[in-house]
């Protein structure tokens, strides 16, 4: 063999054993070129949780940037599974596993990731069952349904050292970025206030009876962590999130999640020290509908800052000009911010700076998708990859979780209370027995720390 045939030989070694030989010389498809390309710096993922919010994922998952291969779509809803597999195939060239048991899919080590984008009751035991068996976990709002699952998702965290990121997505919005960036610069003086606010039209919702188990869902496995009890008509799909704190958090957790989160950044708070609220179902008085679905808020915080909250689930006045967003105001001008656009104003009212960003999920209607959740997930698998920070990670976005139990709590026990700003402790012995939740007895082992 000569020494050029020797040196050729070599090389197309070399790069064969790291995976870099060109498809030709290997005598492969591109297909199973892709797969190898860059293989060592691939994540496989899981997204258990295949409803409304599957569309969040499409776009990050097919990215070619993004360098991932979906091993699996999991629900316990056989029909969710498969459209989401119809849909996929929109998007990607190759065919994920549809699997219904989420055990099966923790087991898999193969697994890098979780994308959990199950019901609420679900975040906080499934994000931390996967953190358990190795696995990194983007998780959607809320992260968790009370005070005690906020710490223990993040305590959780810390112990097994993987990356967890919340899917308050517009904490990757460049405009919104740039004005909070501007804010903590004094662009409005020294910010003391902020509104944040959601105002929806939904309409009544049925009222609750027994029924069969719909056809396909593994009813038990749905209800996973919650207190198990007899499937009642329409709570599967959607109306769960008003059926009780069984497994919702209501709109606090369902969309206050997002606006206070912005708001406290803005502001540059931790923990307040004290919750007032006023809330009560305000419509359609006899329907199924078991929470407020009403509500104003306070916060006060240190230094005499305060975030209000105004959220109308099923009145869609805009009563700010949109149906949702947040308006902060400073000691020399207000800035008003929602996903599509901000304004900033002086002390005066003039408007002095405008800017929209391009953004395809600013509204408030049902759905998942768009450019901030996309550049959220590829955030996020940056961050495993050890080439990014992540730009909500769950320490940080619990804290903004933090308001949406307290409100929560208010709300139930039907009393204002003072709270540590430095623990989060409620100043409240009625507010501390909503401090954690139920659950069914047979699974706290799987997820408790």
């Amino acid at each position: 063999m000569s020494k050029q045939n020797r040196r050729d030989f070599v090389k197309k070694s070399a790069l064969g054993g790291l995976g870099l030989v060109s498809a030709s010389a290997m005598s492969m498809s591109a297909k199973s070129y892709r797969n190898i390309i860059g293989a060592n710096d691939r994540l496989h993922v899981a997204i258990a949780g295949l409803g409304r919010r599957l569309g969040a994922f499409y776009d990050p998952i097919a990215h070619k940037k993004s360098n991932v291969r979906l091993l699996y779509l999991c629900d316990p809803m056989e029909s969710q599974m498969t459209k989401a597999a119809t849909k996929f195939k929109e998007h990607i060239d190759y065919a994920p596993k549809l699997e219904k048991d989420i055990f099966k899919v923790l087991d898999d080590d193969k697994v890098d990731v979780l994308i959990n984008s199950t019901p609420d009751h679900w975040h906080t035991p499934g994000s931390i069952m996967a953190l358990k068996s190795g696995k990194h976990v983007y998780v959607e709002k809320p992260s968790s349904c009370t005070m005690e699952e906020n710490e223990l998702l993040v305590e959780a965290a810390k112990k097994y050292d993987k990356v967890v990121q919340m899917g308050n997505q517009q904490r990757s919005s460049g405009q919104t970025q740039e004005i909070i960036k501007k804010i903590h610069d004094k662009a409005i003086g020294d910010a003391y206030k902020a509104v944040a606010f959601y105002s929806n039209g939904r309409g009544a919702v049925p009222l609750q009876k027994k029924a069969a188990v719909p056809e396909g869902l593994d009813w038990n496995l749905w209800q996973g962590p919650a207190v198990h009890r007899e499937y009642t008509s329409e709570t599967w799909n959607y109306n769960w999130h008003w059926y009780g704190w069984n497994y919702a958090t209501a709109e606090m957790g369902n969309n206050a999640t997002h606006e206070l989160d912005i708001a406290r950044w803005a502001l540059n708070v931790n923990f307040p020290q004290m919750v007032e609220v006023e809330s009560a179902k305000r419509h359609f008085v006899d329907d199924g509908w078991e929470m407020y679905d009403t509500m104003l808020a306070r916060f006060t915080f240190e230094d005499n800052k305060q975030i209000e909250w105004d959220g109308k689930s099923r009145n869609a006045y805009n009563t700010y000009g949109s149906g949702r967003g947040v308006i902060i105001y400073g000691t020399e001008g207000i800035v008003f911010v929602n996903r599509s656009h901000h304004k900033l104003y002086d002390r005066k009212g003039e408007l002095v700076e405008e800017s929209k960003g391009k953004t395809d999920e600013s509204g408030i209607a049902l759905g998942g998708g768009g450019n901030m959740s996309t550049t959220h997930v590829m955030n996020f698998f940056d961050t495993v990859r050890g080439k990014a920070t992540l730009n909500a990670p769950i320490d940080d976005a619990n804290i903004s979780m933090a308001m949406v139990h307290y409100a929560n709590v208010s709300s139930r026990i039907n009393e204002n209370f003072e709270i540590d700003s430095k623990s989060g402790t409620m100043f409240n012995r009625k507010a501390m027995k909503h401090w954690g939740k139920p659950y069914e007895e047979s699974w706290k082992s799987k997820f408790l720390l």
